[in-house]
């Protein structure tokens, strides 16, 4: 059997990493916050998106390449920083930024990721994007984004639906601590997972590599404590401007929901807006990315970027429907590293490509941009 027979979409991909991972390890990845209602209502509100198939519109060669801030990409979709991706696969962040430049996508590493900004760089060719979760500390905000430009990340992302810690109740009943460390309850998990756990044999477990290049006792900064939010602020309009001024290149909103917010953002100097609700991931309360996504259409020319509930080709094309320009999977890449190892990144792409233009055809469309310009129909 072939990979395409065994695995043809996400959600096979998700159901091998769960046999695959630790339990505390897929509670990480695949966990929201309170109820999780938020992540049924993402991919509900997909779900439920109906589009008009066209007819007699003859053969046609889909072209999926797109344009986002001045780049060709070779699908209108990327893969979403995930903070310690390493914990999910080992050498995550290296497998993924491989793939992406293999597949001409972005690839967004985290400020909370397993590898430096500089062990990254040389897997990367000018896809790079870096995500910054906002340092209170000026000088260590400097010296980030000095790091991230110098290893060649080309776009920088600013997150700002992290205020504050969520609780992820999930995670916190699988024993995950921050920093990890295994006791003997997560030691347990891993012995039934081989694959995970020699793997991580030979890598060590990781850590946040740039967040502990900055964690130094004379920071006062307790070793027990998840440094990332030890460091990270919450960031107000006077941080963005002085962001704005401090970043040469194109800036990008990460979490973006409030179409009142758009105005000043523009008035701010952003580039694009990131429409995000975090996977359900920060606040259950939240709405989907894809309901506030035409009042924001309406109110920007700017490039937006959706994610949040993306299952496949179609979700994507849905979201392109109603105005996005391209989209962002976070989880999905690494169900397809925990999946299929180091093939399993490429055997995604593979997946989105083939189920872009098998919908594509059946909207007789050539290219991903021409799906809000083809008026179809929403019922």
């Amino acid at each position: 059997m072939t990979l395409d027979s065994r695995y043809p979409a996400i959600a096979d991909l998700k159901a091998r990493a769960r046999r695959r991972l630790p339990r505390f390890v897929w509670e990480y990845l695949d966990a929201g916050t309170g109820t999780e209602a938020t992540c049924r209502r993402n991919e509900e509100v997909f779900a439920g998106l109906r589009l008009m198939p066209s007819l007699l519109h003859g053969e046609q060669t889909p072209d999926l390449t797109t344009r986002l801030l001045g780049q060709a990409y070779q699908m209108p979709v990327g893969i979403a920083p995930v903070g310690m991706s390493g914990l999910i696969w080992p050498d995550a962040e290296g497998h993924l930024a491989r793939a992406a430049t293999a597949a001409g996508l972005p690839y967004t590493l985290s400020t909370v990721a397993s590898q430096t900004p500089e062990a990254v760089a040389p897997h990367l060719a000018g896809n790079g994007w870096f995500q910054l979760y906002p340092p209170r500390d000026p000088e260590i905000r400097q010296d980030m984004l000095r790091r991230a430009r110098a290893a060649g990340f080309t776009t920088l992302v600013l997150t700002v639906d992290v205020p504050v810690a969520s609780r992820r109740e999930r995670q916190l009943r699988s024993g995950l601590t921050q920093p990890p460390r295994l006791s003997p309850r997560l030691l347990a998990q891993v012995a039934i997972r081989p694959a995970w756990a020699l793997g991580m044999a030979r890598h060590g477990m990781p850590r946040m590599a740039l967040i502990d290049d900055y964690s130094r006792p004379e920071k006062g900064l307790s070793s027990t404590a998840h440094a990332g939010y030890l460091l990270r602020t919450s960031p107000d309009w006077d941080y963005l401007s002085w962001l704005r001024d401090a970043w040469q290149g194109p800036l990008v909103v990460k979490g973006v929901l409030d179409p009142d917010t758009v105005p000043r953002l523009m008035a701010a100097g952003v580039d694009a807006l990131w429409l995000s609700n975090h996977g359900g991931r920060q606040f259950d309360a939240a709405p989907a990315p894809l309901e506030v996504l035409p009042a924001i259409r309406a109110a920007t020319d700017l490039p937006l970027i959706v994610d949040s509930g993306i299952s496949g080709g179609l979700d994507i094309l849905r979201a392109l429907a109603l105005g996005a320009d391209f989209t962002m999977l976070g989880r999905a890449w690494h169900f397809a590293l925990a999946a299929l190892g180091a093939q399993g990144p490429a055997h995604l792409a593979r997946i989105l490509r083939l189920d872009l233009e098998s919908n594509m055809g059946q909207l007789g469309l050539i290219r991903p941009s021409e799906a809000p310009d083809r008026q179809m129909k929403i019922t």
